[in-house]
């Protein structure tokens, strides 16, 4: 009888994550009443991957699917990412992105992942950076992991305004608001971008 039970669990545990792929162990234990050790040795069984995995294959999927951002253009991890809304990306910076003298992490790296976020939240064939209006709040040293967390402010046609806000240990040391542009690939020809 317990076996049977357990194939009918697995069998909705599946069907489950199948529909909504981001519910944490926790939520799907308590879901069907069960401890999250048992959760994780279906998982297991099933060959079902663990959260973070799950959540960085829905956002390469969903990075593949939007034009205006190729995964070698970007600094940083897309974590998630909802397009038209927002995202989150991690980076995992190294001493080599420091000052030598202080082991301070170089601006520009906060600003590229930063920017990337941005442009990957926008919907576009080619997406571009117009203005950026950025604070520092507090030095990173290099070697550091930075999370960085986009949300799209508003939007005029094709100008977007995204808010982005970078964090260590979770503690917040960067804040951008950028206005980014979506065009179509066609409105580029003289500029070298065609079809």
């Amino acid at each position: 009888m317990a076996h049977l039970r357990r194939i009918e669990r697995q069998r909705q545990l599946r069907d489950l994550l199948a529909q909504s792929p981001l519910q944490t162990d926790e939520e799907l234990a308590q879901h069907f009443g069960v401890s999250v050790p048992t959760i994780r040795l279906d998982r297991l069984h099933m060959g079902i991957p663990e959260l973070r995995i799950r959540s960085e294959g829905i956002a390469r999927r969903t990075v593949s699917q939007t034009t205006g951002l190729y995964r070698p253009d970007t600094v940083g991890e897309i974590l998630d990412l909802d397009v038209g809304s927002s995202g989150r990306s991690l980076f995992d910076t190294d001493r080599s992105m420091g000052f030598v003298r202080t082991g301070v992490l170089k601006s520009h790296y906060l600003f590229a992942q930063a920017d990337s976020l941005a442009m990957a939240v926008v919907d576009g064939d080619v997406v571009l950076t117009g203005l950026a209006n950025a604070k520092f709040k507090q030095p990173v040293m290099a070697g550091e992991q930075i999370m960085a967390q986009a949300e799209v402010v508003r939007t005029t046609g094709s100008r977007w305004v995204v808010l982005v806000v970078s964090h260590v240990r979770g503690e917040p040391v960067f804040r951008a608001k950028f206005v980014v542009f979506a065009m179509q690939r066609t409105s580029f020809d003289r500029g070298g971008i065609t079809e």
